[in-house]
């Protein structure tokens, strides 16, 4: 302990209570060890001699207790390391003590009985006193908030679901917080072997599937789901449950969530979809992606975006030193800006607001910020948007992508990494041929062997700007219906934090040329997401909610896919990751040419010409759209 928090515990309101506590305890284990050594038969002599010695032996011991901590932490949360700093100062105190004595009278008059009575009673009194305190403080914090003691609390009657780690964090913080009106019945596990146990002093009170009988019997009023490793399939399970019983049932953060380190299991929320996705989350080697990151010159396109933002949360716990952020949307770049200062002190940030395709400004960027990685997620993404201004997707995603790998090769930036996607592979549409078209830049300007670029291509992002999610929530708020494109459409997807780890992972393994593909499990009906959406928020699919076909938009298929032929599969040292490596690159110069056509045309506006140029670029682009696709590939 420093001399600074020495001093600032000493000027606490609550240490003269606490070190008046601690000398009562003291005094009356000293006391205790003399009665309990000779039998309650405590002589005059040794009344004035035991108030003789406490005068030394007091000072004695609260100057090793304070030495070992006591007095740091607070009691309402005493734990086993707080245990063991009592044990370890009951020893150190105990031992002076005894080493004094020793010296000075070498124990004459003095019971050596007594000495070890007194450090068994110092511990025990100490520690227990302590624990007590941990165990009456929530009830006093529950009472404290009550607006009247003579009313009953409007605590909510619940069950958890779920009796593991989770579970246990989760009752200490309805227990040691009365903000968190609960009155919690027991809890429900499948794991047999708990039946009838209890966990901080809730009862296990069957599996999961008697929920129903248990809401019934017990008039439950809520339950929360405390399972984040039990996967999608465990959480789907208890929500078709709950639907049932007809009760609503919340849960804490998921898995990802929770190790990143961005919320705790007091964060209580509604259950949503990507809670439901049909595989286990992907999580990165923090490590790996360490070494990479801390330290550096990070600069993220895009970084007010879904994707940039995510990005830019992420990166910033390895510390780098400097996060760049650079963004054409000047609302979105001031909001990022203060969440991440906000969450993490002492970073050093740069707000850039900016277009990639502007090769001026972007080369005054490069010169006067010096980045050493360089994120590309700047890019339009909305399929039918770009079918309606296609020459916006040379301009945006073409050309800035080029203005960006230009720099980096000139710059002599470290690495580059692309996001790309899987409308990319055998496109019908004019965004996804755009993607390609920058996945092979990518690969192009890695064979100068200047820096290492490469690209990472995933599905569809749940909850990002413009994907499906937030359409059919505000579509089921507003009573239906909710629009589906075709029956038969299916769709990869992952969630925002998934898919910027992707991009670190990549970032940190690449070297140079190749494109990383998550394995994103089977693709998605985006019929039975609208149903599960619907039910979610407690309403029945096509009773009181409307499904309604309406069409495939332009540019739209029925399959995605995440590899293309001539792209070989490798695995990488990440098991979720895959590396696609192509036979042939386009030289950079051939792709320069096109792309100084494709621009004259964008500057026209010929979208015939563009969609024309984009299929000499990428042969297996498909001008007609909308059509049923190949099967995509699952892993």
């Amino acid at each position: 302990m420093t001399k600074f928090h020495k001093v600032k515990i000493i000027k606490s309101k609550n240490f003269p209570v606490v070190l008046l506590a601690d000398c009562l305890l003291l005094a009356a284990a000293y006391y205790l060890a003399y009665y309990l050594r000779f039998d309650g038969a405590i002589t005059l002599h040794m009344h004035l001699g035991i108030w003789v010695t406490l005068a030394w032996i007091l000072p004695v011991k609260m100057a090793f207790l304070f030495m070992f901590d006591l007095y740091k932490g607070m009691w309402r949360y005493t734990g086993l390391h707080d245990m063991l700093n009592i044990l370890m100062g009951c020893v150190a105190s105990s031992g002076a003590v005894c080493l004094v004595i020793l010296a000075t009278t070498r124990f004459d008059g003095f019971s050596r009985g007594v000495m070890v009575i007194d450090f068994l009673l110092t511990f025990i009194f100490l520690s227990g006193f302590r624990a007590f305190i941990r165990m009456a403080y929530p009830s006093l914090s529950v009472i404290k908030t009550l607006p009247n003691f003579g009313k009953a609390p409007n605590f909510k009657r619940l069950i958890i679901a779920g009796a593991g780690d989770a579970a246990s964090q989760l009752l200490r913080v309805i227990k040691g917080k009365g903000l968190l009106r609960y009155d919690v019945l027991g809890l429900v596990d499948d794991n047999p072997s708990l039946r009838g146990n209890t966990l901080d002093g809730c009862r296990v009170m069957g599996n999961i599937e008697d929920l129903v009988e248990l809401v019934h019997k017990y008039g439950v009023d809520e339950i929360i789901i405390a399972m984040p490793s039990a996967g999608p399939a465990g959480i789907r399970r208890v929500v078709e449950i709950c639907n049932v019983a007809g009760i609503p049932c919340k849960s804490i953060p998921g898995l990802m969530e929770l190790v990143s380190g961005r919320v705790s299991v007091s964060h209580i929320r509604e259950v949503c979809y990507e809670d439901l996705l049909g595989r286990p989350v992907v999580h990165i080697e923090d490590q790996l992606v360490s070494r990479f990151l801390t330290g550096k010159r990070v600069m993220v396109t895009g970084g007010a975006g879904s994707i940039g933002l995510e990005l830019c949360r992420q990166i910033a716990k390895f510390k780098p030193a400097q996060l760049i952020i650079l963004e054409r949307n000047e609302s979105g770049l001031y909001d990022a800006n203060l969440e991440l200062l906000a969450a993490n002190p002492g970073l050093e940030t740069a707000s850039i607001l900016g277009t990639v395709q502007n090769m001026g400004r972007m080369e005054n960027i490069f010169r006067n910020y010096r980045p050493q990685i360089v994120f590309h997620a700047a890019a339009y993404k909305h399929v039918p948007m770009m079918e309606y201004h296609p020459w916006e997707a040379v301009f945006n995603n073409i050309l800035g992508t080029q203005t960006v790998l230009e720099l980096c090769q000139k710059r002599h930036v470290e690495r580059c990494v692309i996001v790309s996607t899987d409308k990319a592979v055998r496109p019908t549409n004019v965004m996804g041929a755009s993607k390609r078209v920058v996945e092979l830049l990518a690969q192009s300007y890695a064979r100068l062997n200047q820096v290492r670029c490469m690209a990472v291509r995933f599905g569809n992002v749940l909850g990002s700007a413009g994907s499906v999610l937030p359409l059919f929530k505000r579509q089921i708020a507003d009573g239906g219906p909710v629009t589906v494109t075709h029956p038969r459409v299916t769709r990869y997807f992952m969630t925002i934090p998934e898919a910027s780890s992707l991009i670190l992972q990549a970032g940190a393994q690449g070297n140079g040329g190749e494109i990383f593909v998550l394995k994103m499990g089977t693709p998605v009906c985006i019929g039975d997401m609208a149903r599960d959406m619907i039910k979610l928020s407690g309403f029945i699919p096509d009773q009181d909610i409307e499904i309604r076909y309406v069409g495939l938009r332009p540019g739209e298929k029925l399959y995605e896919e995440l590899i293309t032929s001539g792209e070989g599969i490798q695995k990488t040292l990440h098991q979720d990751i895959m590396v696609l490596s192509p036979e042939s690159v386009k030289p950079i110069h051939e792709l320069k040419r096109h792309i100084h056509e494709l621009v004259r045309l964008a500057e026209a506006e010929d979208g015939d010409g563009i969609r024309e140029k984009l299929r000499e670029l990428v042969p297996e682009y498909q001008l007609q759209g909308g059509g049923d696709g190949q099967a995509a590939a699952t892993f």
